[in-house]
């Protein structure tokens, strides 16, 4: 193989460590970024950062058992633990990477006995005892193992936001879990209320029909309506109970020993911002781990670049041998070797400069995937943003119809008491407030869920601005 030009410092400088590590030093890719997002104002350009402050961003809805909930995530979940437990490898292997920058000693203790044949001596069994240190030293001349540290620390840091976006998923997935039990109840709730009215008007409906002023289609039509009700209501205890199993498994526990009491009340959604600042993409723990990845991938060059040039290492032994325990350590019997060595591959077939390719190619490879990850950071902030925009209107307007539908339900049942419509005025119209009601609490919900959704976007939210705090370009 073509082994490359070697740089002019090659004793001194190896020894002093005068070379700069060969391969290219890491600058962080290039992203594209928008000025401003479409559903708002006022963002800069993101860096990400995976040292920012997160902290309990799930607060903001002000549920103490929410709270107790979710702080239970970063102790007890299962995933969260994996990703701990990675991370510790990963400060393992920069530690281990580490040590090779100092010498490696090594001792040794032996006794070896042997024998000799001859023909005109008697066989005899002769002892060999020996104590030894020995010293390897590779001296970093191109910066291989220097570069591999780099690595090493980039992974570290890489698999401590993948600790951060482990503990961020779990707790958006139980916070989501919550809310959804939280609307669970409110339909309950609302469907508990239904059946009690459609109970009151079947009564009503027998009323008339026995004193001959209803028909028995009345009859039939709102038994109908009100077994429907209860089919419904019935269907909301599966998903009660699926959403409960799964805040158990995301706390560390056996969905049997674990059980949640109905909500009262759907919370509050919080206010958001009227500007956020794109910086608070740097609180995304993906954005911070591709980023890192991309570093770590970019020292990995250096490495397969340094193993073209020759390795330089400093070897050096010394000891005692004797042929008699009591005299091994006199000076008489010390001896004592020390020497540099260089070594380097004349052929492989190209393996090694198929290594650097192979490891360029792979920061390629990682700076698409850190680009990847930030164009959906921001299109996962887009469609949050979008959407609580768009829930705003649409709630306003649930709202306006779960009016008008109760006020026409109460005209309706005052006109079918009067006589004047049949049932089936009273049915349709009936269904129609269910529907607006419903249509409310859903509205609600997803009010909640893609706030959750946009906290998660941004990487655990906004804490720590100002109120009202906008950081234009």
């Amino acid at each position: 193989m073509k082994l490359r030009p070697i740089p002019p410092c090659l004793l001194l400088g190896a020894l002093l460590y005068g070379c700069a590590p060969v391969g290219p030093d890491y600058v962080r890719p290039t992203v594209t970024t928008p000025a401003a997002f479409k559903e708002t104002a006022g963002w800069k350009l993101a860096q990400p950062a995976d040292n920012a402050p997160r902290g309990p961003w799930w607060r903001m809805f002000d549920d103490a058992e929410l709270d107790a909930l979710a702080s239970q995530v970063a102790v007890n979940n299962q995933n969260v633990k994996a990703a701990e437990a990675g991370y510790r490898q990963a400060q393992a292997l920069l530690a281990q990477t580490r040590a090779g920058l100092v010498p490696t000693v090594t001792g040794n203790a032996s006794l070896n006995w042997s024998q000799q044949q001859s023909s005109s001596t008697a066989n005899s069994i002769s002892h060999v005892y020996s104590v030894s240190l020995g010293l390897d030293w590779e001296i970093d001349v191109w910066g291989r193992i220097r570069r591999a540290i780099e690595s090493s620390e980039s992974a570290a840091q890489a698999s401590a936001a993948d600790l951060a976006a482990a503990q961020l998923a779990a707790q958006t997935t139980l916070v989501q879990s919550y809310l959804q039990i939280c609307a669970n109840d409110a339909q309950q709730r609302l469907y508990d209320d239904t059946v009690a009215a459609y109970q009151r008007a079947l009564d009503i409906t027998r009323n008339r029909y026995q004193a001959g002023v209803a028909q028995k289609s009345d009859v039939t039509l709102a038994e109908t309506q009100l077994n429907t009700a209860k089919a419904q209501a019935a269907d909301l205890t599966i998903q009660r109970a699926q959403l409960e199993n799964a805040i158990a498994v995301l706390i560390g526990q056996p969905p049997a020993l674990f059980a949640l009491a109905p909500r009262r009340d759907l919370p509050a959604p919080p206010a958001v911002p009227p500007a956020l600042p794109s910086s608070l993409l740097e609180r995304r723990p993906d954005v911070a781990a591709a980023e890192r990845r991309a570093a770590a991938a970019n020292a990995q060059i250096g490495v397969a670049t340094a193993a073209l040039y020759p390795a330089i290492a400093l070897n050096a032994s010394g000891g005692f041998v004797s042929s008699a325990l009591s005299s091994l350590l006199s000076a008489s019997h010390r001896y004592w070797a020390l020497g540099p060595t260089l070594s380097t591959t004349l052929f492989d077939g190209g393996a090694l400069q198929a290594q650097e390719t192979q490891a360029i190619a792979r920061y390629d490879q990682s700076v698409a995937a850190y680009r990847q990850t930030v164009l959906t950071a921001f299109q996962e902030v887009e469609d949050n943003l979008a959407a609580l925009v768009a829930l705003r209107t649409e709630l306003d307007a649930a709202r306006a119809a779960e009016r008008a539908a109760a006020e026409t339900l109460r005209i309706t049942q005052e006109q079918y008491k009067a006589g004047t419509v049949s049932y089936l005025n009273v049915a349709v119209v009936q269904n129609a407030y269910l529907s607006a009601q419903r249509s409310v609490l859903d509205g609600e919900s997803r009010q909640l869920i893609a706030t959750v959704n946009l906290v998660s976007a941004l990487g655990g939210g906004w804490q720590g601005l100002p109120s009202g705090q906008a950081v234009p370009e």
